[in-house]
């Protein structure tokens, strides 16, 4: 919205401008309407509501997305959390107990890496870890945990769908540094293909963290295995495993095997 806009627009007009927004950014905030419109949450949320009775939106946790965002490759974090959510918790947990104290660790950008970071909060047997991110969700999560781990987040250009941080810049850092441990998000991992990701600049910083670890592991649910998308990120050979859920099909962790992949399967339980 512009300087010499009212801040107090017409609740339709106000909603046109939520329309332009969310087609904009893939995601909007109840607290950006808010304040970016001067009114009350209550009021920007009756404006989402409103647009998904219309079917102009999608609600999700914190705020809302544009209709066709639901069957996009790639959602917003917010949403992406929220989905598959049992199975990432348990692979975060699984990943989280790799980790030693006194170690270096890389935690990439994504949902299962916020599973990871929670994991991690809730290892308090764990010290003098550090923690390289590119993911602003996930250095906040950790937070608290200072000076316990060290948090450094790589820097960057935010890119508002995932809080991630890509290029320019985000990857100076991580030529500069050495980690024991990467986990790796990602969008797809097929025998073939590799590992790849929808988004071509995050595909880059995390081709860039994967070879800034001595030993590198995908973490991805049974959803994105025997998937191929458009930013590839390394082959299997890059990786030294998978970790991944047991709903995952037997024929495709067979495939991954056979290509070399050391897969991981963790246990949903009940």
């Amino acid at each position: 919205m512009s300087d010499d806009e009212p801040m107090q627009l017409p609740a339709p007009l106000r909603r046109d401008r939520i329309r332009e927004l969310l087609d904009e950014r893939g995601f909007v905030r109840v607290a950006d309407i808010s304040d970016d419109f001067g009114v009350s949450r209550v009021t920007a949320r009756t404006d989402l509501d409103t647009l998904v009775d219309q079917g102009d939106a999608v609600r999700v946790h914190g705020g809302a997305m544009p209709v066709q965002g639901r069957d996009a490759v790639e959602s917003p974090i917010e949403l992406a959390t929220a989905t598959s959510a049992h199975a990432k918790q348990r692979i975060g947990e699984a990943a989280a107990a790799m980790v030693r104290s006194g170690q270096s660790v890389i935690v990439d950008v994504g949902s299962t890496g916020l599973a990871l970071a929670r994991a991690l909060k809730a290892r308090r047997d764990l010290a003098d870890v550090v923690v390289i991110t590119n993911g602003l969700t996930i250095a906040l999560e950790l937070e608290s945990e200072i000076p316990r781990f060290s948090v450094i987040v790589t820097g960057g250009s935010l890119r508002p769908l995932q809080h991630s941080l890509v290029d320019p810049l985000a990857g100076s850092l991580l030529g500069q540094v050495h980690a024991d441990l990467a986990f790796i998000g990602c969008n797809g991992v097929d025998a073939g293909h590799g590992v790849t990701n929808v988004n071509l600049p995050e595909a880059e910083v995390k081709a860039r963290m994967v070879r800034a670890a001595e030993r590198v592991v995908v973490v991805a649910d049974a959803s994105k295995l025997g998937v191929r998308q458009l930013g590839r990120i390394a082959g299997l050979e890059a990786f030294d495993a998978l970790l991944t859920d047991d709903g995952a099909a037997p024929e495709t962790i067979a495939l991954l095997r056979e290509a070399g992949l050391a897969v991981t399967l963790v246990p949903l339980g009940d």
